[in-house]
């Protein structure tokens, strides 16, 4: 037990699953907050546009998941990037406002056409858009080959 235990831990992408898994749960907690108790109009206008409450409540939560999975991805899952953490940083939020606008993309699909729930809606969204999301970090972000972390798991 205590070897496998130890072998989770130590696997690369089970660390991602639990970085992202925190990233998604404060994203998904503050949606709720901002879509059901914060942002209680359901428009608003911002910069001469107006934004529907689950847009508004998306970016603002996205931002907050997105912080949160950096710091933990950085420190606890591709720890050994030799990138600057300014240039690991930078990709990672132009890959996050990629990733938003995907979400955003898949939420209005999901709320308007579909009719579903939005917190609902949002958890989807970002479900479909996980896996995509560690190989783009991994070779982007942290600049890190698909070999590197067999190569090293094979040598330890």
């Amino acid at each position: 037990m205590v070897n496998t235990t130890k072998k989770l831990i130590n696997n690369q992408v089970v660390r991602f699953v639990l970085s992202a898994g925190a990233g998604f749960l404060v994203d998904i907690s503050a949606f709720y907050l901002f879509y059901h108790n914060l942002l209680t109009q359901k428009t608003y206008h911002v910069f001469e546009a107006t934004v529907r409450n689950s847009t508004l409540s998306l970016a603002m939560s996205f931002f907050m998941g997105v912080m949160v999975n950096f710091l933990i991805t950085r420190f606890l899952v591709f720890n050994e990037s030799k990138l600057a953490p300014y240039k690991q940083f930078v990709r990672f939020i132009s890959v996050a406002v990629i990733g938003f606008f995907a979400n955003l993309g898949a939420i209005k699909i999901l709320i308007q056409d579909f009719g579903i729930y939005p917190p609902l809606a949002r958890i989807v969204a970002a479900l479909s858009l996980f896996f995509a999301s560690y190989f783009v970090h991994k070779l982007f972000s942290f600049s890190l080959s698909l070999r590197h972390h067999a190569v090293q798991s094979n040598n330890s």
